[in-house]
């Protein structure tokens, strides 16, 4: 299932638990925090950043809620009204870990009318069957949040119907004279919610503090991730988009590096990706070719 969306992403926050760092800038495997974030949406129609200007790796909209630093409700509400896609993706700007799989099951969720009872509010009660907040909209949860692998709702990890969302920041605005300071325990008490567990407690962990953001950077370094880390942030970084087979790069490095010189390696995996950009060709397809030649070369010299 397909849906249009528009995400938002507050990152005005104080980051008290940091010092007061600049926590959406902070990197992670060569990344930073907002970037990695912003690569998990690349589907939304419209990304609204609310905060402070900060260099992206693709385009935003960038805005600030009134006040700067009224929490993450304003930072809500400002968001939104510079979207008008149907459905809005919200996601914070410190999860290093999120991946497009989680949010298309957000946005799945919320697009779903015929899933599992949704809950009112923050209380644990239940609502009724996902019923429609206003007639003539489409039956279904008011919004689909992704809960961590202790049981604990992430709102700022979730995909909402934007009326439904419109509907119930007007309503804290009518009863509170204003939206600033508002905790997001008040908005979900508006809505009703579906919820998606994240049992791997990866798309739901966030940096809030030093030894959460080291222990990430510990994370991506370990034996399985490093070389899809360092190759998404290598592409990130140099603004291209292809599919890499690290398996065959590989394979046609250790046969270029043992069967002529191991200089030969990096050389010879650089110039299969220029043949390959140039020629239009498949990487595979070159590193095979390139895999096979120094396999020739190499039975040469064993004569």
């Amino acid at each position: 299932m397909t849906t249009d969306y528009d995400t938002i992403v507050p990152a005005g926050g104080a980051a008290r638990r940091l010092g007061g760092a600049d926590k959406p800038a902070l990197a992670v495997g060569g990344r930073s925090l907002l970037d990695r974030v912003l690569a998990a949406c690349p589907g939304a129609a419209r990304t609204v950043v609310v905060g402070p200007e900060r260099p992206t790796i693709r385009p935003v909209v960038t805005t600030r809620e009134d006040p700067p630093g009224a929490g993450p409700v304003a930072a809500l509400d400002a968001g939104l009204r510079h979207t008008t896609a149907g459905t809005v993706l919200v996601l914070s700007a410190d999860l290093p870990f999120l991946t497009t799989t989680t949010v298309d099951a957000l946005l799945a969720a919320v697009a779903d009318t015929e899933g599992t009872q949704g809950t009112q509010g923050t209380q644990g009660t239940q609502g009724t069957q996902d019923s429609p907040g206003s007639q003539g909209e489409p039956a279904g949860p008011d919004g689909a949040l992704l809960v961590d692998a202790d049981g604990r709702d992430q709102p700022l990890v979730a995909a909402y119907r934007a009326a439904a969302l419109r509907r119930a920041l007007e309503t804290l605005r009518t009863e509170h004279g204003g939206l600033a300071g508002l905790p997001l325990r008040a908005l979900l008490a508006e809505m009703t919610v579906r919820r998606v567990r994240d049992d791997t407690a990866t798309a739901s962990y966030d940096c809030d503090t030093w030894e959460a953001l080291s222990a990430a950077r510990a994370r991506i370094r370990e034996h399985g991730h490093v070389l899809d880390e360092w190759i998404t942030a290598v592409k990130a970084e140099l603004g291209i988009e292809l599919d890499v087979d690290t398996a065959v790069l590989l394979d046609l490095a250790r046969d270029a590096a043992h069967g002529v010189a191991r200089p030969a390696a990096p050389l010879t995996t650089f110039l299969v990706g220029y043949a390959a950009a140039q020629q239009g060709l498949d990487v595979a397809e070159v590193s095979r070719r390139a895999a096979a030649l120094a396999n020739r070369w190499a039975a040469e010299a064993g004569e």
